[in-house]
C-alpha cells in the first residue's frame, strides 16, 4: 500500500500530443452568451467535506511555465484577443498578451499551481495533461515541480497535510513515437493532497498497454463501514487520469522496433486501440470491484453540442474516431442525451463500458467548451474535448454529486485547455 507520510516524487512514464489537430472548419461568431463565462465555473458552490472529494483535471499544455525557476514570458488569453498570424514559429502572434515574470509577480503568480490549488480550497486531486517533460529530464523538473506545489504562497500559507501534495508522473519512454519538440511531449502527472492520499489511495499505478505516457491509475481504497451510514459508499473507487491519443495521418511505429506497426498503420489506428485498451482497463478494473472515475483530455468533441461554431467532421476519419469512442464508452441512453455522433458503429458487437457522462448528465445540452484555440477572439472556436466519465453504478448511486467547467481566460492561463471538475461521495 501506498503510504504518503510526506510529499513525495514518484517518476515513471509519459507522452504528449497536440490537441485537437489544426482546425478545418470555418470559423464563427464570438460565444456572447452573458452565461459563457460566468457558469458552472465556481466549485466554491461545492465546499470540501469529510464525506467527499474533488477532483480537478487540467491539460495544461506544457509545465515549464508553472516552475518557480521559469524565466520566460508566456502566451495567455485576454477577452479581446484578435487573430493574426506570425511568420516565426518560436515567437507567438502579436495577438498574444504577454506577461514578464514581474508582470508576473505583480499580478500574484497566475501561473502557480499551488495559487491555482489554493484558490479552489485545496482539492484533494488534481490532474494534469501534457506536462512535456523529456524522459531524462524528469527527476530534475518533476523535483522542481513538486517543490512549486508545496511551497507555501505568504506568511499565512502553511505546510500542513490539507495543504501539501504528493506527485505522481508518467511520461513516455516510446524513443520510436515519441521524438518531435526533442521527446518534450505527452505526459501526465497525479497530484494528491497529502491526508487524502495517506488515508484513501491503495496504490498509483501505470499501465503496461501504453508508453507513451498518457494513463496513470489510483486505486483507492473502500471507505469505512459506518461512514455515513449508507453501505452503498463502500464500494473502492479507481481514478484514472487519460490524455488519449490525438487521431492523425502520421504513421504509427512499433514503439519495440521502430518498424511499420502491422495492425496500426496511423495515428488514426492507434486510436481506436487506445480506446479499446481504455475501455478494457476501465472494464477490468469493474471487475474487480472498483466503480471508475476516468478524467482528462480523450481528444473527441461527442457531438454537435461539444463543437463550436461547429463539429469538426473533415477528414471523415474523425467522424469515425468519434463513432468509436462513443460506442465504446457510452450506452444508448448516455449517447442519447449528449447528442452524441455513433455512425452505424451501434450495429456492431462491440464491447461498452456503459459510462456516463457527468457533464451531460447534469446539465443536458448546455453548451460549455473546454479546449479553446490560440488563434482567434476568446470562444471564437472551442470544443469540449476534456471530460470526466464514470460507472454508470457510481451516477445512479448518486455519489457524483456535482462538476464543473472553468471556463474563463483567467483560468486558462498559458494553456489552449481550461480546467474542469468533478465532485464525488466516498
Amino acid at each position: 500500500m501506498a503510504q504518503h507520510s510526506r510529499p513525495r516524487l514518484y517518476t515513471t512514464t509519459g507522452n504528449k500530443e497536440v490537441s485537437p489537430p489544426p482546425l478545418k472548419r470555418k470559423r464563427g461568431q464570438v460565444l456572447d452568451s452573458p452565461r459563457a463565462s460566468s457558469t458552472l465555473q465556481q466549485p466554491r458552490s461545492s465546499s470540501p467535506s469529510r464525506n467527499a472529494f474533488r477532483v480537478f483535471s487540467w491539460n495544461i499544455n506544457g509545465i515549464n511555465a508553472y516552475l518557480l525557476s521559469t524565466p520566460s514570458t508566456r502566451k495567455i488569453f485576454t477577452e479581446s484577443t484578435k487573430t493574426q498570424k506570425t511568420s516565426s514559429t518560436d515567437a507567438p502572434p502579436n495577438n498574444y498578451r504577454l506577461h514578464t515574470p514581474i508582470e508576473q509577480a505583480s499580478l500574484g503568480s497566475p501561473y502557480s499551481l499551488r495559487a491555482f490549488l489554493a484558490r479552489h480550497d485545496w482539492p484533494e486531486v488534481l490532474f494534469l495533461q501534457e506536462l512535456k517533460i523529456k524522459l531524462q529530464d524528469g527527476p530534475a523538473l518533476l523535483s522542481e515541480l513538486l517543490s512549486a506545489l508545496n511551497t507555501p504562497l505568504n506568511a499565512a500559507d502553511n505546510a500542513s497535510d490539507d495543504r501539501t501534495y504528493t506527485l505522481d508522473a508518467v511520461l513516455p519512454r516510446d524513443k520510436h513515437n515519441v521524438k518531435a519538440f526533442g521527446g518534450k511531449m505527452y505526459g501526465v502527472g497525479t497530484i494528491m493532497r497529502t491526508d487524502f492520499a495517506r488515508k484513501w489511495v491503495a496504490t498509483v499505478r501505470e499501465v503496461d498497454w501504453d508508453i507513451e505516457g498518457r494513463v496513470s491509475v489510483v486505486e483507492m481504497r473502500g471507505a469505512p463501514e459506518g461512514l455515513d451510514g449508507n453501505e452503498l459508499t463502500t464500494k473502492p473507487l479507481a481514478l484514472l487520469n487519460v490524455y488519449a491519443v490525438n487521431g492523425t495521418t502520421q504513421p504509427y511505429r512499433c514503439p519495440l522496433t521502430g518498424d511499420t506497426h502491422p495492425s496500426c498503420l496511423t495515428r488514426h489506428d492507434r486510436k481506436l486501440a487506445f480506446h479499446s485498451l481504455l475501455r478494457d482497463e476501465c472494464l477490468s478494473l469493474e471487475a474487480r470491484g472498483f466503480c471508475v472515475v476516468v478524467a482528462g483530455d480523450v481528444n473527441v468533441a461527442r457531438g454537435p453540442a461539444d463543437g463550436h461554431p461547429n463539429l469538426r467532421t473533415f477528414p471523415e476519419q474523425h467522424c469515425f474516431d468519434r463513432a468509436d469512442f462513443n460506442t465504446k464508452f457510452f450506452g444508448e441512453e448516455d449517447n442519447k442525451r449528449a447528442g452524441a455522433y455513433v455512425g452505424t458503429q451501434d450495429e456492431t458487437n462491440e464491447k461498452c463500458l456503459d459510462a456516463v457522462d457527468v457533464f451531460r448528465a447534469k446539465y443536458g445540452m448546455e453548451k460549455r467548451y473546454t479546449y479553446y484555440s490560440y488563434y482567434g477572439e476568446w470562444g471564437s472556436s472551442c470544443d469540449r474535448v476534456d471530460m470526466v466519465f464514470v460507472s454508470k453504478q457510481l451516477w445512479d448511486d448518486g455519489r457524483v454529486l456535482d462538476t464543473g467547467i472553468l471556463n474563463t481566460p483567467q483560468e486558462c492561463g498559458p494553456s489552449d485547455h481550461v480546467p474542469f471538475w468533478v465532485k464525488i461521495a466516498l
